[in-house]
């Protein structure tokens, strides 16, 4: 059975939400109603106007890349004004005092994929923090976390590592939705924030985005389908190196490499630890752009055989872990500024503490680290018990 989205049931009495108050729209290209048209163009189509449109990194319609400064526009479909909330600087990810004046409710639409670096959490996160000190409603119309909602892998932030991809202490897979993340954030971090949820119909917490029956609309630039979302956890963890994590190519995050590896030999590496639900492909690329642009790089395709056993995250810091064996002179980390950050490592913010890098650079056994991380998501799951909606 199709899941039918909060917007859609927002969008049959949008007046019965929002009762006349002045509102804005926190959204980009991932807010589609179930017959295609944009949220912000639906509403339009009635007659009902958004003060303002807010949009997320990468922009309205995602038109930027990683970590690219979005600037303020106008929407070319509607005539509305879209504030970006990727700025230059750490304080332009939250909304100015001023884009706030005249709103008394916040709608919330977009599209998240379940995972702690992916920064629409934390975009929404912030609107609804800046609301609750102005009194302001915050509507959530709840989407499907396309990971599911069972699964709940990795380590939280420890205290000094926060950032823009880790905004609060949740594991790399939480398992929420972006309605279950509002409220468990606004219990937490005591916003007293007044929260509308409209939830989902006929989802449950087992159903992956395939089981949706939903059109995947890419959220982002290089979250091109499911599969890429399914690695993600996983593979990000090459953004914080000097290994391509596949952008510039059709698939990217299914692909890494360098120039520096020999593919059959990684990818030999990589099966040899038979770790559940992957195949890793040796292969080469060449990148239109990002890391090594138009050179020939060797490396492997992560193939997922079964994703109820993929361990996306595990996966990631192994594949981290391995290239550095087999290539530890020529393998580095990033150094440079990383979402807003320049004296934390990459790295160590992805990964919420130092622990796995000083594991990766002494050689130490990554088993033991992630059991005891998993023990971290385990007390997690239970103190999210309270905010779960399905």
């Amino acid at each position: 059975m199709r899941t039918t989205n909060g917007l859609d049931i927002f969008l049959a009495e949008p007046q019965r939400y929002l009762q006349n108050r002045r509102f804005a729209l926190l959204a980009n290209q991932s807010s589609v109603a179930a017959d295609g048209r944009y949220s912000f163009e639906a509403l339009c189509a009635m007659g009902i106007f958004p003060e303002r449109l807010f949009a997320p990194e990468h922009g309205l319609f995602g038109t930027e890349q990683d970590q690219v400064t979005v600037q303020d526009t106008t929407d070319g479909f509607t005539g509305l004004p879209v504030r970006s909330l990727y700025g230059q600087t750490l304080q332009e990810l939250h909304p100015k005092p001023q884009d706030l004046d005249g709103i008394d409710v916040v709608i919330v639409d977009i599209q998240d994929i379940g995972c702690r670096y992916y920064t629409y959490a934390w975009t929404m996160a912030f609107v609804i923090a800046a609301c609750a000190r102005r009194d302001i409603a915050v509507i959530i119309c709840d989407r499907p976390n396309p990971l599911g909602g069972e699964v709940v892998e990795g380590n939280l932030i420890k205290a000094g590592f926060t950032s823009f991809v880790g905004a609060y202490p949740v594991p790399v897979r939480h398992g929420l939705t972006l309605a279950e993340m509002a409220l468990f954030l606004n219990a937490t971090e005591k916003w007293q924030a007044k929260l509308e949820i409209i939830r989902m119909q006929n989802w449950q917490r087992g159903k992956l985005f395939p089981q949706t029956q939903g059109v995947w609309i890419p959220p982002s630039p290089n979250m091109p389908t499911f599969d890429t979302a399914v690695v993600y956890p996983g593979s990000c963890l090459f953004e914080a190196t000097n290994i391509s994590e596949g952008r510039g190519t059709t698939r990217p995050f299914e692909i890494v490499g360098a120039p520096f590896i020999d593919p059959k030999r990684y990818a030999a590496a990589l099966n040899a630890l038979q770790l559940p639900g992957v195949y890793f492909r040796p292969l080469y690329f060449r990148p239109t752009f990002h890391k090594y642009q138009d050179q020939v790089c060797g490396g492997v395709f992560i193939h997922v055989t079964d994703v109820s056993q993929f361990a996306a995250y595990y996966t990631g810091l192994w594949m981290v872990k391995i290239a550095r064996e087999l290539y530890p002179d020529q393998f580095a980390w990033r150094t440079e500024s990383y979402e807003y950050v320049t004296d934390i490592l990459a790295v160590d913010l992805l990964t919420g503490s130092a622990e796995f890098r000083n594991v990766v650079e002494k050689g130490d056994d990554l088993a033991t680290l992630y059991a005891n991380w998993q023990k971290e998501a385990d007390e997690f799951r239970i103190k999210r018990a309270d905010f779960l909606l399905y």
